[in-house]
């Protein structure tokens, strides 16, 4: 008898390649040349994930859930990247599957063109210049049922259509936009979410073991539990800006970074502002510890091209000794790695900043510091952009060794938006942007 619940397959492997047998015969491998040396940062290897049908990939997970994917390949695993405890390999974790944007009648709809889709944890080894899949684990309710990656709540979320953007989608409140994974020593899994936003712990097999949200959020019809155990003000998070960064600090406490700014007190302001916030979270305590306001770099720092405030965000954290956390700060064409300590005396938790009648909120002072905020110091790392052969929209960062680190990149399942997404017989016309393991040797240790 399987060990695993009734629903769920695991993906078996073939000796001879380490691939799940049900993708081997897709993988096609895609090779790419080392980038030449910067003077600081130099990226010391490259690696690409071949082409995996994106309808064999998740039938062989969950038989029957996908009817059509529509010319889809597997894509999306670049949402975060941990080490898997053997050299080259790592757990990864998609978001919440293909989705794009169409326009009708002047007003932009949110596209999911494989619904069926279920979000999975998927482990990779890098094998010189191929990413390959070696297991995966599709995330399932407490029966065993995909959770998805539909939208949760009319009230709060986008409303999910076709691949055409003709035919609604039904919400899901099982759905879940997962971002960044780490393990725990049990051999659990924690994941943040960007639709509650969530923090959501998953069992070595992928089910949803509790998904802990804010308080007020009214999350009902769900088929695990939920608690609601986390700061109320985190419901103002930008719609697909929830959390999207998590890092576990040696003491095994969890640290989730919000992607932008909330919207305090209106969108507006959401979209000016430069203070995200990150919250710590005690697994053995089921709570929230502390809370940290983070101050990005103005955005021509951070990427000369860009000029819009709004497309500031954090991506991923890393731990890195301590309470010491490693910072990605970008845009989709950009980053820049920071290096930031949680003092102790940095939580602003439960105070004036976690009241959103507060006026002004946090996110609309010009210099929060001034204010009396103790806004967490940072130094800078590396900065990417001037780093050759780093991808564009890195959205996971694993520490190799004391001076490497392992950067993967969020394909969108070679999805773009508008109505050229696809072609006249429904297939997908794609980007060509790849998923990509790049190595990234720094010139300090960290």
């Amino acid at each position: 008898m399987s060990p695993h619940p009734a629903g769920r397959r695991r993906v078996h492997r073939s000796v001879a390649t380490g691939l799940p047998l049900a993708l081997a015969a897709a993988l096609v491998a895609a090779g790419t040349a080392v980038a030449t040396p910067s003077r600081d940062a130099r990226v010391v290897r490259t690696a690409t994930l071949g082409e995996i049908p994106l309808g064999a990939f998740s039938n062989a997970l969950l038989p029957g859930s996908v009817d059509d994917d529509h010319g889809v390949k597997l894509g999306g695993i670049g949402s975060d990247i941990y080490p898997a405890g053997r050299e080259g390999e790592y757990w990864t974790v998609t978001d919440r599957g293909p989705n794009g944007q169409i326009k009708v009648d002047g007003k932009k709809r949110r596209t999911f063109p494989v619904p069926g889709f279920d979000p999975a944890i998927v482990r990779i080894r890098v094998c010189g210049d191929e990413v390959r899949v070696i297991d995966a684990i599709p995330l399932t309710t407490s029966a065993g049922k995909a959770v998805t990656g539909l939208p949760d709540q009319q009230s709060r979320d986008e409303a999910p259509y076709t691949y055409d953007a003709k035919t609604p989608l039904s919400y899901n409140a099982n759905g879940l936009d997962t971002e960044g994974i780490v393990r725990a020593g049990d051999g659990t899994f924690w994941l943040v979410d960007e639709y509650g936003p969530s923090l959501v712990h998953v069992s070595a097999r992928g089910q949803v073991l509790t998904r802990y949200v804010p308080k007020g959020l009214g999350l009902t019809g769900t088929d695990y539990p939920v608690v609601e155990a986390l700061p109320s003000i985190f419901l103002h998070r930008k719609i697909n800006r929830g959390f999207e960064g998590l890092a576990q600090l040696p003491d095994g406490d969890l640290v989730m970074a919000l992607q932008s700014p909330l919207s305090l007190p209106d969108a507006d302001a959401g979209d000016a502002s430069r203070t995200t916030r990150l919250l710590r979270f005690s697994p053995r305590e089921q709570a929230v510890t502390a809370e940290y306001a983070y101050r990005f770099d103005p955005v021509d720092v951070v990427d000369p091209s860009e000029d819009d405030t709004s497309e500031l965000k954090i991506s991923s954290v890393v731990a890195v000794g301590g309470d010491r956390l490693l910072v990605e700060e970008r845009t989709d064409k950009a980053s820049r790695l920071q290096l930031v300590r949680l003092g102790r005396g940095s939580s602003i938790l439960g105070g004036p900043w976690d009241d959103d009648t507060t006026s002004p909120s946090l996110e609309q002072l010009d210099d929060p510091a001034s204010a009396g905020v103790p806004v967490l110091d940072k130094r800078l790392v590396v900065d990417l952009n001037k780093v050759d052969g780093v991808q564009q929209k890195v959205e996971g960062i694993a520490r190799v060794d004391h001076d490497t680190l392992a950067l993967v990149n969020d394909n969108d399942f070679g999805m773009t938006d508008g109505a050229g997404a696809f072609d006249a017989q429904g297939r997908l016309v794609d980007s060509g942007i790849k998923t990509t393991v790049v190595y990234v040797r720094l010139p300090e240790g960290l």
